[in-house]
């Protein structure tokens, strides 16, 4: 149930028998303060402009024609025109009971899904996966797994970076190593040192450059023998990623797996189809589309590249590829990239292209979900002490780490056994959690202080506000889980308020990829738990029965919002800290 939603249908209503436009806007929007009600009706003002009409006047013929008061128990005009919404304590009772008895709190699939490609994570299998991969990789799987939670039919494709001169590198020196009798996996087993030695011998070693590049011809045309030692190396660097992805919780598994050279067949037909839409222009041997819409500082278009001038394709010509198959073979309805703000200019471009080509029909939304760097202290791009890249499985070894020595502080008698699990799903949450909370736009800096703490808008504090919950149980006893649930107080009626909220905060995701959004909707929700609590004694002696179990059953919805919240994005929501 989305209460924002029915509150606009009945105000529409309300307007359009007051005299505004048809379908003039409610503009319904939560209070900032209790003493304006639950919700605000904002849209008179600009209906009344249109009518030319005083606001307050047509916000009285709005309230009087006003079919509401199954829902609210008081209705007031304020200001010029706005009119606020006190929903009643019986409504909200009534609400709290059903969304309770609902495993999927209320929440109803869409009754029109649609095929949503999401494009996330994508590492460069030439290396192992580093904290630049992060981003991607959980924003993608919170939006994944929302949109799935809400009925879409989800496409996860995993464009990895299998392809390419690197590799022909890469090859040539695992088969020196093969030929001089070492054994290469155990080499393979840290890929970034593979790959930095493959690099200096790239660099320093006479000869071996040209030997890389016949490797890279070689691979190109099928050579068996090097497309064999291709296929060892993309195993092994999928392996990594695969234990990465398991200890984020990620839903990603090979099967989601898309590469980019699974797209090298269709590349000539792309650059040849582009050709017969009249968009391809040679500019210097090389093949190029140039759209007006996309131009310089100095005023000239900006050229996108399909085909150098040797023959080889670039990555808008797979981009292009997978636009098409995106389309064509998922038949997808919307695709959402999750990708680096930097690459903004190329995917709008590779859009505007598969478009213009007829790769894509206009009717398709295709989304650029561009998210910011994480930094170090220093406002820079997160790096190690050295300056080099942080991979991404050290950073997540330290988060256990640091989770480890927290839980041991707070908990000393607990057994190891117990305190490193509850260190694991504390140490992932965090990082995780740090990233989610904040606008996927902005950079943001990384900080394992505050995303451990057990204060603020961080995991451990949601984590801790579920557990705190299940220890209230475990006091209760014997619980009636049949109680109705019957609001009173303020802080009963402010929580419950929250608690049927949580369909506003994931629609916001689904519409706009911002997983903030939820972490700030479940801040506030464990929050005013936290002031309800306090307010609302549940297990005292002088508390009622009625009062006990009302709150109790409050209680358990609360834990099964956050419940459900923080699975969204991956995050353990434990019994116990």
């Amino acid at each position: 149930m989305n209460i924002r939603q029915l509150l606009e249908v009945r105000i529409q209503q309300a307007m359009e028998a007051a005299g505004a436009a048809k379908d003039s806007p409610a503009v319904i929007k939560p209070s900032g303060r209790p003493e304006f009600g639950d919700y605000q009706a904002n849209g008179v003002m600009g209906a009344a402009k249109k009518l030319k009409m005083n606001p307050r006047e047509l916000a009285t013929k709005v309230v009087d024609a006003l079919a509401i008061d199954d829902l609210a128990d008081k209705i007031e005009i304020a200001g010029p025109g706005f009119i606020n919404i006190h929903l009643s304590n019986e409504w909200l009772s009534q609400q709290a009971d059903s969304t309770l008895k609902s495993e999927r709190l209320n929440i109803a699939v869409k009754e029109a899904p649609q095929t949503i490609v999401i494009d996330y994570s994508g590492p460069n299998l030439a290396k192992e996966m580093h904290v630049g991969h992060l981003r991607s990789t959980i924003i993608g799987d919170t939006i994944a797994r929302t949109l799935g939670f809400l009925g879409h039919n989800v496409i996860p494709q995993n464009h990895v970076g299998d392809w390419g001169t690197q590799f022909g590198m890469l090859l040539a020196h695992m088969n020196s190593i093969l030929e001089s009798g070492d054994e290469v996996s155990m080499q393979l087993s840290d890929l970034e040192s593979f790959y930095r030695a493959a690099k200096t011998r790239f660099d320093d070693e006479e000869g071996f450059a040209e030997t890389a590049r016949e490797y890279v011809v070689r691979l190109q045309s099928g050579d068996e023998e090097c497309y064999a030692l291709w296929q060892q190396f993309i195993d092994v660097s999928l392996q990594h990623c695969d234990a990465v992805y398991e200890r984020l919780s990620v839903l990603l598994t090979r099967d989601d797996v898309k590469p980019e050279s699974s797209y090298n067949d269709d590349l000539p037909k792309v650059v040849a189809d582009l050709d017969k839409a009249g968009l391809l222009k040679e500019d210097n041997g090389a093949q190029c589309v140039f759209l007006e819409e996309f131009k310089g500082k100095d005023d000239t278009i900006l050229p996108t590249i399909v085909q150098k001038s040797d023959g080889g394709y670039l990555y808008a010509t797979s981009d292009l590829a997978a636009l098409r198959y995106r389309h064509s073979t998922l038949k997808a309805d919307r695709m959402l990239y999750l990708v680096d703000a930097r690459q903004s200019t190329h995917l709008a471009q590779v859009f505007a292209i598969s478009k213009k080509a007829g790769f894509v029909p206009e009717s398709t939304s295709l989304e650029h979900m561009a998210f910011g760097t994480m930094m170090g202290k220093d406002g820079k791009p997160f790096k190690t002490r050295t300056g080099g890249v942080v991979k991404l499985v050290d950073l997540l070894d330290e988060a256990e780490q640091r989770a480890f020595d927290l839980v041991t502080e707070k908990n000393p008698d607990l057994d190891e056994e117990s305190r490193r699990k509850i260190a694991t799903f504390v140490g992932m949450g965090a990082v995780k959690y740090a990233d989610l909370s904040k606008n996927r736009t902005s950079d943001y800096i990384f900080n394992w202080d505050t995303m451990l703490s057990f204060e603020g808008n961080t995991a451990p504090y949601l984590q801790y506000a579920h557990a705190r919950i299940q220890s209230i149980f475990a006091k209760a006893g014997d619980v009636d889980t049949a109680a109705s649930i019957n609001i009173v107080e303020p802080a009963e009626h402010q929580l419950a308020m929250t608690l049927l909220r949580f369909n506003e905060a994931l629609e916001l995701v689904e519409k706009d990829g911002t997983p903030n959004i939820l972490c700030n909707y479940l801040f506030d929700l464990a929050g005013n738990f936290m002031t309800f609590y306090e307010a609302c004694p549940i297990l005292k002696d002088d508390v009622s029965a009625e009062a006990r179990n009302s709150r109790l059953q409050l209680a358990q919805l609360t834990a099964n919002t956050l419940k459900t919240g923080l699975g969204l994005m991956g995050i353990v929501a434990p019994d116990r800290m």
